[in-house]
């Protein structure tokens, strides 16, 4: 754990890491917000997923599109007019409610789509504020485990916002994303930062196939999350227990973050390509009991074992992006990572609402099961792909794979 006191001491490390998960409340809130306004509204499962996962593929198209701006024009000048944005469509979806609904459906695409890049960002300035390339290791483990605060405290701001209206959790949703941004673009690492100099073509990334079988990978774990955040609520109202669905996706995410830091704090001697699949076996696995939905005490243990392997399996996605994407593409790749996850969350939003009318509670659950076996089957079929490269000639700095500093 000293590795962790020693990365939170160096300065603005702690400010950037905190406005962050402060910025991306609204990515652990949105899916619960959208579903309960539209729930409110008489709405049926099948509109509320749908619209769910609309704003998940609005917020997929728009982070690498947002990435690729902030690495041409700097991050504040994207930050902050997009967390604007977003949260007016938020605010516009809270007033008109679910009719008319191209109305609604426009508020969810803008409240998606410009969502502000904040993960992908953060990632972009680790190697300029950590001046010991070790640190940025660290980085990546206490970003994937602090992270899931974003679901542990985000539903249950949701639930808590919703008792008085389903619209004020909507408005909250927007303006928490508006404080995080500010805290963080306000900060001097990021005012300062510019992308390096472009050295891929149109597709970026997308060029590396193996950058190509980790997003699909990913986007089938989303598939996961997204079924979870629908099913959760079909099983609180079976339930009649309101507060259910927050508590579950904050068990889930108590999982993770226990997960995650536990990762952290582990040294390993195997290559992060060889470890993934048995960190996605075991995610998928934790998923499966959650179709027998028992009663909520036993029911909020599997949530938590079902998310301890989330955030070490992000942790080791993220140290696989260096190796994997091109040269002076890595900031990018992350936004594609953010990207794969949330259209992956979308589908399974989608998935679950019909999955809820086809076959209930357990029939919702099912959809994460699968999804955590198929992000195993990619990686499988993948294993050669995900195999280190040799280095380039010379000696790689971190500045070199994503920012430099301003003299």
């Amino acid at each position: 754990m000293l590795a962790y006191v020693h990365f939170l001491r160096t300065p603005y490390a702690a400010r950037l890491l905190g406005g962050t998960l402060l910025g991306r409340l609204p990515n652990g809130m949105a899916v619960l917000a959208i579903v309960l306004h539209v729930r409110a509204g008489h709405g049926g499962y099948p509109l509320a997923g749908t619209l769910a996962a609309v704003s998940g593929l609005a917020m997929a198209a728009g982070q690498p599109v947002l990435g690729r701006a902030m690495d041409r024009y700097g991050q504040a000048r994207i930050l902050i007019p997009s967390a604007l944005v977003a949260a007016a469509g938020y605010a516009v979806l809270a007033g008109v409610g679910a009719r008319p609904l191209p109305v609604a459906t426009a508020a969810v695409v803008v409240a998606g789509f410009a969502t502000p890049p904040l993960e992908a960002g953060l990632r972009a300035l680790w190697p300029d504020v950590l001046r010991d390339p070790g640190q940025v290791q660290v980085a990546y483990a206490l970003d994937a485990a602090a992270q899931e605060v974003l679901f542990t405290v985000g539903p249950l701001l949701v639930v808590a916002a919703a008792a008085w209206s389903t619209s004020a959790a909507l408005v909250l949703t927007g303006a928490l994303g508006v404080a995080g941004t500010l805290v963080v673009a306000g900060s001097p690492p990021s005012r300062r930062w510019r992308g390096a100099d472009r050295a891929a073509d149109w597709a970026g990334p997308l060029r590396s196939p193996g950058l190509r079988r980790l997003l699909l990978a990913l986007a089938f774990a989303g598939v996961a999350l997204g079924v979870y955040a629908v099913a959760v609520v079909a099983y609180a109202e079976r339930a009649g227990r309101a507060e259910a669905s927050g508590l579950l996706l904050a068990a889930m995410a108590a999982g993770a973050l226990t997960g995650g830091l536990v990762y952290g704090a582990l040294s390993f001697t195997r290559d992060p390509a060889a470890r993934l699949p048995w960190l996605l076996a075991a995610l998928a696995a934790g998923y499966v009991p959650l179709a027998w939905a028992p009663p909520l005490p036993v029911m909020l243990v599997l949530a938590f074992a079902s998310g301890v392997f989330l955030a070490p399996s992000l942790a080791c996605c993220f140290s696989l992006v260096d190796r994997l994407a091109p040269a002076g593409t890595v900031t990018e790749a992350f936004a594609w990572i953010v990207a794969a996850v949330g259209a992956g969350s979308s589908l399974g939003s989608f998935a679950a609402g019909f999955g809820q009318d086809l076959a209930g509670v357990p029939g919702a659950f099912a959809g994460a099961a699968a999804g955590g076996a198929l992000a195993l089957l990619t990686v499988l079929t993948a294993a050669r792909l995900l195999r280190p490269v040799p280095a380039p000639a010379g000696p790689r700095t971190p500045l070199a794979v994503g920012a430099r500093r301003d003299a």
